[in-house]
């Protein structure tokens, strides 16, 4: 059976992330704001809302972008360790594009009503005399320090170290957000997420518009505090992703197989892989024992007898030396006398 954990084809792309943020952030801002404006603003309705389209749609697109819909979760994620700088350009992106759509959906939806105005009627964000009457400095606190938790519970349940994190994780996340919202809905209406406000402020009237810059700065500064020190309190787990928190540069070296695109590994793009994750070791290169094709025009080698040993072998020095055979010229001739003794024979 082929194992699709390991196909190129599971690898999301640029664009696949791209469309997930959209989707996702276009998600939280219609039903998060469009709940809030359907039933008065009511805290149980408008808070469990928002809480729960997160859910929805980290457990729907989180294995493809990690599923942050929020400028502030981008940046936390990259000041603690976990994405890229280079990545900031495409996520920030779109979550922007994604709630200006929704913000756009909904004003143009709520026409439906007869004398509805959008400038006070949009779910913008709002403090002081344009609001509730929340002083600024507390407004930009509350916002802050919300947004400070809200990135310590992601960092935390998106933790490699966390096991219950690919489970776990997007509840943990929609129950805080959704927290959030019952502790903050009255004072400020609630952001925590600069591209939520921007969505629906640009079509909130000119004081929304000019009060969006303490819902774009203060949730960007808590998230900041946040992924900065979040590895310091309890540790990265890990070496942090090349290119990320305060390190401008470089980037991710190409993998040589695709891991799985699973939740946590998009949240954990620099932490270590699980051993089945391993890239499986490469064969060893085999011998090659295949020999030419022999040419039919060849002569026939004929085989060559195996060379004579003429080397002889160290004489004993123990052996009895040998008797030499009797020399030929030692013989008796028919010259020669019957004694042996040559005979001279007297000239005539």
């Amino acid at each position: 059976m082929t194992d699709h954990r390991t196909s190129y084809d599971d690898t999301p792309t640029t664009g696949h992330k791209f469309a997930a943020e959209v989707l996702g952030t276009f998600v939280l801002v219609f039903f998060g704001v469009g709940a809030a404006l359907m039933s008065g603003g009511d805290y149980i309705t408008t808070g469990l809302t928002f809480g729960l389209t997160v859910v929805v749609m980290a457990y729907a697109v989180g294995r493809i972008s990690g599923g942050h819909f929020n400028p502030a979760v981008t940046l936390g994620a990259v000041l603690g360790g976990r994405l890229p700088w280079s990545s900031v350009p495409v996520y920030v992106g779109a979550q922007l594009v994604g709630a200006l759509m929704a913000g756009a959906a909904l004003f143009g939806l709520m026409h439906g009503f007869d004398g509805y105005s959008a400038e006070g009627g949009i779910g913008a964000n709002s403090f002081g005399s344009a609001g509730s009457g929340y002083a600024m400095w507390a407004a930009f606190a509350l916002e802050a320090l919300l947004t400070l938790v809200f990135l310590y519970v992601i960092l935390a349940v998106t933790d490699e170290r966390n096991e219950f994190q690919a489970l776990m994780g997007p509840l943990a996340i929609g129950f805080a957000l959704a927290m959030i919202h019952f502790a903050s809905m009255g004072a400020t209406g609630t952001s925590v997420n600069p591209a939520r406000s921007i969505g629906v402020g640009v079509f909130g009237g000119t004081d929304a518009i000019l009060q969006l810059w303490l819902f774009i700065v203060a949730p960007l500064v808590g998230a900041a505090i946040a992924g900065l020190t979040y590895p310091l309190i309890f540790g990265h787990g890990s070496e942090p992703v090349a290119g990320s928190g305060l390190s401008f540069g470089g980037g991710r070296q190409p993998q040589a197989y695709a891991p799985p695109t699973t939740y946590e590994q998009q949240w954990n793009q620099g932490q270590p892989q699980q051993p089945w994750q391993a890239a499986p070791p490469a064969p060893p290169q085999q011998q090659q024992w295949s020999r030419p094709a022999p040419d039919p025009y060849a002569r026939p080698v004929q085989p060559q007898p195996p060379a004579q040993q003429w080397s002889q072998p160290a004489p004993d020095p123990y052996a009895p030396p040998a008797q030499q055979p009797p020399q030929e010229w030692g013989r008796p001739t028919e010259d020669d006398g019957e004694d042996g003794r040559t005979q001279v024979r007297r000239p005539d």
